[in-house]
């Protein structure tokens, strides 16, 4: 029964990682403006759009306070949450 565990936490810390990545190129395609002309640079924009959008809205939702200025820091939210959830469940399974 523990290596089931051990191996859902670990599966749950490798989403959590790649969903981080998403979340960090998503705020850099914000900064950076890529041509959405392009077919295939529209489709990964899309793509990553479809995945962080509805998470930074819920987050804008709930703490309005998150954007400043017109700079929207909803992203470093979200990745605080996402690295504590990570470490709280990486800490459990080791004890």
């Amino acid at each position: 029964m523990s290596a089931l565990i051990f191996a859902i936490v670990q599966l749950i810390h490798t989403v959590i990682n790649i969903y981080i990545w998403i979340i960090i190129v998503s705020a850099l395609l914000s900064f950076v403006q890529p041509n959405p002309s392009n077919p295939t640079v529209r489709s990964i924009i899309i793509g990553i759009y479809r995945l962080t959008e509805p998470a930074f809205a819920w987050v804008r939702q709930k703490m309005p306070i998150v954007v400043l200025d017109g700079i929207d820091l909803s992203p470093i939210v979200i990745l605080l949450a996402l690295q504590f959830i990570d470490t709280f469940l990486i800490r459990l399974i080791f004890q």
